[in-house]
């Protein structure tokens, strides 16, 4: 039977959501201008795509979404909610608009913005270092997570790339180089962290992180499209500021039909790297399908 990619995408936030609001102070703790600002952020109504890609990877390698494994959801969607805020930021992008409401700082101010960042960061560490698993697989998660978010084809390596490169002629190589390390460094190790979690194999994890180095690609095209092509109410944050502000992106480099063509590429060759799992890995090829044909 066909995956109904909708409902696993609600089911899997919901999961998340859950654990989010377990795990995150709420908003009376002292000191409450900062709990209030990750809260703010962090269930302003995003997709959960990462955690759910972080569970469907689970059951690839497990065949069941393994117990526990909504703590590791959770915190790759605080690493994800930290960049967001950093990435609206007035020395970033300086946005209004993130996900239809307010972004963090226009609600909290600057200051309170950036530190809600750290601590999402900080929080989201935490939580991984008291997974339920054994104690190397722990540390590996760890690893793999903190790698992915830092400079060296990182998560913050990518946004200094892409700081960079503003009002510079974007080349195949560099808007390459910003994908992979901007956002799919972070949708890549969601998958392999997942299987990781669930016991995954060395081969396991090569398959695990090809099929997320496509995915991750694929999804940042797909982004740069919806940037040119959806307004923003739709969009949920401003849209044409990729335009506006001459970033390197995949549209700028090969167009609009070639960028869709790519994307539907990459998300084809993904999933040839998940035939060994077989119908155990349909719920993951659905959700990278589902990266390719969103509207927001």
């Amino acid at each position: 039977m066909p995956v109904d990619v909708k409902s696993l995408i609600q089911e899997g936030a919901e999961l998340t959501d859950r654990t989010l609001d377990e795990l995150l102070p709420s908003a009376a703790t002292v000191p409450a201008s900062i709990h209030g600002a990750m809260r703010h952020s962090t269930f302003a109504g995003g997709k959960r795509l990462r955690p759910v890609l972080a569970h469907q990877a689970a059951i690839s390698i497990a065949g069941v979404l393994p117990a526990g494994i909504a703590r590791l959801g959770a915190a790759l969607e605080m690493l994800h909610t930290y960049s967001l805020i950093h990435d609206d930021l007035p020395a970033l992008d300086n946005d209004d608009l993130r996900r239809g409401k307010p972004t963090c700082h226009k609600a909290f101010g600057e200051a309170i913005a950036i530190l809600a960042g750290d601590a999402l960061q900080t929080r989201a560490f935490e939580v991984l270092a008291g997974l339920d698993a054994p104690p190397a697989v722990t540390v590996r998660i760890i690893g793999l997570v903190a790698n992915a978010v830092g400079t060296v084809e990182g998560m913050i390596g990518g946004q200094v790339l892409d700081i960079e490169s503003e009002h510079l002629k974007p080349t195949p190589e560099l808007v390459d180089a910003i994908h992979r390390a901007k956002t799919g460094a972070l949708i890549r190790v969601s998958v392999v962290a997942g299987g990781v979690y669930a016991g995954a194999t060395e081969d396991d994890v090569a398959r695990l992180d090809l099929f997320g180095r496509k995915a991750g690609v694929a999804f940042q095209i797909v982004d740069d499209v919806l940037d040119l092509t959806v307004d923003s109410a739709h969009l949920g944050k401003t849209a044409g500021k990729d335009q506006a502000t001459e970033k390197a992106t995949w549209p700028a480099v090969y167009g609009i039909e070639q960028s869709q063509r790519d994307a539907t590429r990459l998300i084809e060759e993904a999933f040839a790297a998940l035939a060994p799992y077989g119908s155990r890995a349909d719920g993951l090829k659905a959700i990278a399908r589902y990266l390719v044909e969103r509207k927001n």
